[in-house]
């Protein structure tokens, strides 16, 4: 890889790295600051230890060489370290040995469950956070992104930074510290020995940096690679129907076989790397052990070694110094240990940052710009028919539009008159799908869009909605440019129903009602008798108190259809967008459902976009649209006169693609 494309990576790590500390410290400083002093304390009651055990070597060696009693408690042996001296015995110095490792297990009991617990919040905070975000994201996301792999962000990318926070981020932190602390006091002790250590550390270096930098490798590609699986599942559950119909379960099995045995691979590299580098590095910590203990002896038998540390030596005792080489076996494995546990945590480290990076991606993305400031206001109804506003709930709405020139406001009452002028539009730049579209609704008009897959009928009312913005030209309603209006109040004046029905898990009442959260019982009903949905309902099992299992899957393509309706008219909008909405229905469900839609549509401007033309001959314009041109527009009869496209559609001569 060239040496830039490295450094890149290394600032994105690094910027990751900072930006998550950054969450972290911002909500739960004081823990994590408690949680490193637990670790500080841990560390040194662990160094102390190893001085106790020196202390307490020294002082058997001397009771066995002077035949008394280690264990008598009037008895006072001396014993030096690291420039202590203290004049004691066993008994006194076990019972405060045994108190320091009380303080050190009490510290690191109370890191790991604070840890344990700030972590789980953080995950909350954060996928709250990253839901939040997504909520205002623009549709195109949605478009060009997996559904699979923004769950996957969810479930298998926050999963690593939970390690990364519980797990690594503690355990390095301990580690390093431990491995600086206890360097230190082998130095103090004796730099022959502590060469020893140095050479197996460097030993440990590299195996980490080979064999640990493949694992890391591959455990990102194994992380995106997890993300393409989960994707290609979702997308197959969906579909399963569908495949099953044309039976191409085969050839589904042959893609996900591709895209798993990718992942094996990936998966399989990293933990063979991950595998073998603790226990490479477990045997260096055994060499090393040895080699320290070696070395120890040596400097017992050759008396030169003696001098060769920060302390002088050369006159102290034999038994002194047996207790050295015991508290500097001690530190070595101690230092080997941590050495182990910082490699061993540089995968968790390394997948916590790819993770992280992922998550601040779907963070970074730019939500929808939303400049508007037009909104929606209810209106009251007073004398001569005149339109104040009001805080109640009324059946009037207006547009409220301030004006910052003079600061006057004023209101436009809500009629549902919508005004396409020369409008242009492309889902990239390269690519236009609409050109110079001109529409005229006027309030209580039905326009309905008839043209091949692809022709740019949904485009359009995907544009009302402001999904997407225009290229170039106006959309206007009720004579404001729809840019100034606010979208959450845009959307909420238009009422639509998708060619897929979308039901979520809950009663049927409750997804009627989540067209308008909160209208009445009574309104429910209503809006499902509108429908024709409500004779249906009534004879479920539970009536409108029924819950509908995942996406309505116990109920019938057509049913699922007639609740979508009833939820476009709880919402009671006076510009509604039906979508093939009566495209999965079945001819007999049509005629039931084209009663309900009259009644719908009835008072309000409609655009309406059908495969079926028996259902859009009642319209006021029908506008055949081919590669986002308008090539012919006008009512039933105009259009079979003209003899053009329409005409060799509905005689037959002609169908849609």
């Amino acid at each position: 890889m060239p040496p830039v494309r490295i450094k890149e990576r290394a600032r994105a790590k690094k910027g990751t790295l900072k930006r998550l500390f950054k969450e972290l410290f911002k909500r739960f400083k004081v823990q994590v600051i408690v949680s490193a002093i637990c670790i500080v304390f841990n560390i040194f009651a662990n160094l102390c230890s190893s001085l106790f055990m020196n202390f307490i070597t020294t002082i058997l060696t001397k009771a066995i060489i002077t035949g008394g009693n280690p264990m008598d408690i009037t008895a006072r042996y001396e014993a030096k370290a690291m420039g202590f001296v203290i004049h004691s015995n066993v008994s006194l110095l076990l019972i405060m040995l045994g108190v320091i490792y009380f303080i050190g297990v009490f510290a690191s009991w109370f890191w790991n469950r604070t840890m344990a617990i700030v972590t789980q919040k953080f995950m909350n905070e954060f996928r709250k956070a990253m839901f939040n975000h997504m909520q205002d994201l623009p549709i195109k996301y949605f478009d060009t992104h997996a559904h699979g792999s923004i769950m996957s962000i969810y479930t298998n990318d926050i999963d690593t930074i939970r390690q990364f926070i519980s797990q690594a981020l503690p355990t390095t932190l301990s580690a390093g510290l431990a491995i600086i602390f206890s360097f230190i006091v082998m130095m103090m002790n004796s730099i022959w020995m502590t060469l020893v250590v140095i050479f197996c550390a460097f030993l440990m270096l590299l195996n980490t940096m080979f064999v640990g930098g493949t694992a890391s490798k591959y455990f990102i590609k194994q992380q995106k690679q997890v993300a393409v699986v989960e994707g290609d599942i979702e997308e197959t559950i969906q579909g399963l129907k569908v495949i099953k119909v044309f039976s191409h379960e085969d050839k589904s099995l042959e893609e996900f076989d591709k895209k798993n045995e990718l992942l094996r691979k990936h998966s399989t590299t990293a933990n063979i790397a991950g595998n073998t580098m603790m226990p490479i590095n477990g045997n260096i910590g055994n060499f090393m052990y040895v080699l320290t203990a070696i070395m120890g002896v040596l400097i017992l038998v050759i008396p030169d070694f003696k001098n060769l540390t920060l302390f002088e030596y050369a006159n102290v005792e034999k038994e002194t110094f047996y207790g050295i080489i015991v508290s500097f076996l001690m530190l070595s494995r101690m230092f080997s240990n941590n050495v182990n546990n910082f490699s061993q945590q540089v995968t968790f480290i390394v997948m916590g940052m790819a993770g992280a990076s992922r998550c601040f991606d779907l963070l970074d993305e730019q939500q929808e710009k939303d400049e508007g400031y037009v909104t929606l206001v209810n209106m009251e109804k007073i004398i001569n028919g005149e339109l104040i506003e009001t805080n109640h709930k009324t059946p009037y709405y207006a547009w409220k539009h301030p004006h910052s020139a003079d600061g006057s406001i004023t209101y436009t009452e809500l009629k549902g008159d919508i005004l396409l002028t020369g409008v242009d539009f492309g889902y990239t730049r390269n690519k236009t799908v609409l050109h110079n579209i001109s529409i005229y609704a006027h309030p209580g008009q039905k326009i309905a869009f008839v043209g091949a897959t692809g022709a740019g009928k949904t485009t359009i009312t995907n544009l009302l909605n402001r999904f997407y913005d225009i290229a170039d030209g106006k959309i206007r309603y009720d004579g404001i440019n729809i840019n100034k209006i606010k979208k959450d109040d845009l959307r909420r004046s238009l009422g639509i129903v998708l060619q897929e029905t979308n039901l979520f898990t809950g009663t049927v009442m409750e997804n009627i009602r989540y067209g308008r959260l909160d209208a009445t019982d009574e309104e429910v009903y209503e809006a499902a008798k509108i429908a024709n949905a409500y004779d249906f309902i009534t004879r479920l099992p539970e009536g409108f108190n029924t819950m509908l299992k995942g996406d309505g899957s116990n109920l019938s393509q057509g049913q699922r259809q007639l609740l979508s309706i009833a939820r476009a008219a709880v919402a009671n909008a006076p510009v509604m967008i039906l979508d093939e909405a009566t495209s999965s229905i079945d001819t007999r469900t049509e005629k039931l459902v084209q009663d309900g839609m009259y009644k719908l549509m009835e008072g309000r401007t409609v655009f309406l976009i059908a495969h079926r033309l028996s259902t859009i001959q009642n319209c006021d314009v029908i506008m055949v649209l081919d590669h986002g041109n308008i090539i012919e527009r006008g009512n039933h009869e105009e259009l079979i006169k003209k003899k053009g496209v329409y005409y060799q559609l509905y005689t037959g001569a002609f169908e849609l693609e």
